[in-house]
């Protein structure tokens, strides 16, 4: 099966393997360089809890070798196309992918195809636990970290999405190989997996060359569950050893991924918390009441959410969380058009200069297809982003109210925060 959509100088090609893998590339003969990468819809929402952290452990794995290379092949072997190569897991996606010249394309393709199929050797999956469980230290000692997790936890508390993308050292502990190995087969299938590439390149080879490399691999029947959830109040304060400053979260449910009500939700936040100029910037930095301040929309597959931060002194934890209310308070009914105007040509811009690059494409592919979304050629995103009215941000305030569930505060070991969700907690 094969398709064409032409948009300005960029094709849109796919094609599909008997076995289902999907391929998707966004052709541009004036770019110089090639992008392409794996995406495989799975990540800590897809582990069962008592294997939580197997994704992101596996995918430090696949760079372990394969039968037919070691770890220090794979990195060569890299090293000598010039690739820039890399990996990444969040809760509902894991992606390998690298960035090359286009006449070293194949050959990248070849390295990351074999690598998917990885070995899993014992001695290999025992050094990288070590390695894992020194990451998930890490990071317990960074605050914005701990803060995040807390409020996946907290706001999503009976979904997958409250599964940490690390594990916790406990699962990551128990963990076996042979786990890995069964969960690996179970989600790491052809009709799970899409091949996105952007850049100069030619389709029908890169098809021929799945076909070489991947036409092989067993299909499965991998899904990804959907329960039902609410939101429910919740707070937390965390005390931490390394830190001097207070980091404050506020978050509430938003628009899906798929809902057309994620672009209302995203302009809505830009103009609260989208960095300079936004309403949280003057109220809290440009006054000198916090370090930072910011507000973001974060779509998922079937939920959403929104979080308000802020970095501050411990003993104005209760200031800031006011201030970050009343401004939450006030947004929809002080919004104005020239609001609307300058976050729409900012997020525009943002869009349209992370798609310059290949690598901007390729990323932006493997993710609308990880989220089950139809192609949509980025002029006519960046066009549908141009059109959100006043009449949807108040929709979409109308079935996702501005009024946080769940309030998170990191703060130096010792101090106590106070606010008015803790009552409750």
């Amino acid at each position: 099966m094969n398709a064409t959509l032409v948009r300005s100088s960029v094709v849109h090609r796919t094609a599909r393997l008997s076995n289902g893998l999907e391929i998707q590339a966004e052709i541009d003969a004036s770019a110089h360089t090639t992008a392409l990468g794996f995406f495989v819809k799975t990540g800590a929402r897809d582990e069962p809890r008592e294997l939580m952290g197997v994704s992101h452990f596996l995918e430090h794995m696949m760079f372990k070798g394969s039968e037919k290379r070691k770890a220090e092949d794979v990195n060569r072997d890299f090293d000598e196309l010039g690739a820039a190569q890399n990996a990444f897991t969040t809760s509902e996606l894991t992606a390998y992918h690298a960035h090359v010249l286009p006449d070293r394309a194949h050959e990248a393709l070849e390295i990351l195809a074999d690598i998917l199929r990885p070995s899993l050797r014992d001695a290999d999956f025992t050094e990288e636990k070590g390695v894992i469980l020194e990451e998930i230290a890490m990071y317990s000692d960074q605050p914005f970290w701990v803060g995040i997790e807390a409020m996946m936890e907290h706001l999503y508390e009976g979904h997958p999405l409250a599964h940490r993308v690390l594990g916790t050292k406990e699962s990551v502990t128990a963990l076996t190989r042979e786990q890995m190995a069964a969960y690996f087969a179970a989600r790491y299938t052809p009709n799970n997996t899409v091949l996105v590439a952007a850049g100069n390149m030619d389709f029908d080879a890169l098809v021929r060359d799945a076909q070489a490399l991947c036409g092989s691999w067993t299909s499965g029947d991998p899904r990804r569950d959907y329960p039902a959830w609410t939101s429910k109040p919740a707070s937390a304060t965390l005390p931490l050893k390394n830190t001097a400053r207070a980091y404050v979260l506020l978050s509430f449910p938003g628009p899906s991924i798929q809902d057309e009500l994620r672009y209302a939700a995203g302009i809505l936040m830009h103009v609260l918390g989208g960095g300079d100029g936004s309403r949280l910037h003057w109220a809290l930095v440009e006054s000198g009441i916090a370090e930072e301040a910011s507000a973001a929309y974060d779509g998922h597959d079937g939920l959403g959410d929104s979080t308000l931060f802020a970095v501050c002194d411990p003993d104005k934890v209760d200031e800031i969380e006011g201030i970050l209310r009343r401004e939450l308070d006030a947004i929809l009914a002080s919004l104005t058009e020239d609001d609307l105007l300058r976050a729409r040509s900012r997020i525009a811009t943002g869009a349209a200069a992370a798609a310059e690059r290949p690598n901007g494409r390729m990323f932006r592919l493997g993710t609308l297809w990880g989220y089950g979304a139809a192609y949509l050629p980025l002029e006519e995103e960046v066009e549908r982003i141009s059109r959100v009215t006043l009449a949807e941000i108040r929709a979409c305030c109308a079935r996702f109210p501005l009024v946080p569930t769940v309030k998170v505060v990191v703060v130096p070991e010792g101090e106590i925060a106070t606010g008015p969700l803790d009552a409750g907690a």
